[in-house]
């Protein structure tokens, strides 16, 4: 019986795809741009239902989401051709390539310090926030990156160093950079980074339920986390970058950003504790002015606020004259009331009350 089953081959290697670039009806439909997207979408997500979560308006993020995405995308390709302007700019080259960001390339510093900025701006024209979105958005930020990375496999770029392990990446020849072309597989790190992330959501969102995270904290866990990791893979690529002091630039980026993060945890934690409530106000949809609004004035007026129009006097005092009363306080001095006190009830009084 045995014989008759087919064996099954499991190549020791990770195949590449046979193709990243589909065409419908004449335009083609590139895997890199669906990824991206893809991260874009489930990104929003995740933060949209944290957010939601808090008490925030999934409208109010919305709008500022429509600032921040076009700010990332557009600010991690300029990182990318400022850190690595000798592939467009020079000898040989063609700038106009700098557009084609199909052809991939998009630094993660880039995405993230623009869209964080459209972010800010969104934010204070709402006067929502801003570190409280940071936050809500953090474990989507690297749910983005997940999903993002594998635009990579599809492009057969920013791989690592050659490997004869079971995971191997393959490589065609023609993506194969020089000094490389008698080695067929090599580390996935576009693989090792989207897992590494996966730890990252986990962390973010498990910290995140033994403690307030608050004040921008999630998101500073989220880039101290992400830097750690970023340090291990990025000195596995072979990729050609610019590099400093010996160690490639995103090394010694991932190192800054660590630290500054960690140290911004330690100050938020010890000076910022608690969270910000977000369930009223203009992060949960209400109007700016009804929300600084003092709690007194909406309530009416109090019984310190003194009679109004309709109020009774109960003093066995008859008011005479021509004394106005106003919704705030009567004004003697409008008119002098003279007041006819019952004999029974000993001297005269004034009808006037505070």
């Amino acid at each position: 019986m045995s014989s008759l089953i087919p064996a099954v081959i499991v190549p020791a290697f990770i195949p590449s795809p046979s193709q990243g670039v589909w065409h419908v009806l004449g335009l083609p439909i590139r895997a890199y741009a669906l990824c991206i997207l893809a991260g874009i979408f489930a990104g929003y997500w995740l933060g949209r239902h944290r957010w939601v979560a808090r008490g925030g308006s999934p409208t109010v993020l919305a709008d500022i989401m429509f600032w921040a995405i076009p700010f990332g995308l557009v600010g991690s390709r300029i990182y990318h051709v400022i850190t690595d302007a000798e592939l467009y700019f020079g000898e040989g080259r063609h700038p106009i390539d700098a557009l084609k960001i199909w052809h991939g390339g998009l630094g993660i510093w880039g995405a993230v310090g623009f869209g964080a900025l459209g972010a800010w701006i969104a934010c204070r024209r709402a006067k929502v926030p801003f570190l409280a979105v940071a936050d809500a958005m953090a474990p989507g930020i690297a749910l983005a990156q997940v999903l993002g990375r594998f635009g990579n496999y599809f492009n057969q770029e920013l791989f690592g160093k050659p490997t004869n392990r079971p995971w191997g990446l393959e490589i065609d020849p023609a993506h194969r950079p020089e000094g490389y072309a008698d080695f067929a597989t090599f580390h996935p790190t576009f693989l090792y980074e989207a897992i590494w992330n996966l730890g990252v959501i986990a962390l973010v969102i498990l910290v995140g339920r033994r403690v307030k995270l608050g004040h921008g904290r999630a998101f500073a866990l989220y880039v101290a986390g992400y830097t750690a990791g970023r340090v291990w893979i990025e000195d596995l690529r072979i990729d050609t970058v610019n590099h400093f002091l010996g160690l490639r630039l995103n090394v010694w980026t991932s190192l800054v950003l660590f630290v500054l993060a960690v140290v911004y945890l330690i100050l938020s934690f010890r000076y910022r504790p608690g969270i910000e409530d977000i369930s009223t106000g203009p992060a949960a949809g209400q109007p700016y002015a009804e929300a600084d609004k003092p709690a007194d004035d909406a309530a009416g007026p109090t019984d310190d606020a003194g009679p109004t129009d309709d109020a009774e006097l109960t003093d066995d005092a008859e008011l005479t004259g021509d004394a106005e009363l106003t919704g705030d306080a009567r004004k003697p001095e409008a008119a002098k009331p003279t007041v006819e006190a019952n004999s029974t009830n000993g001297p005269e009084t004034d009808g006037s009350r505070d």
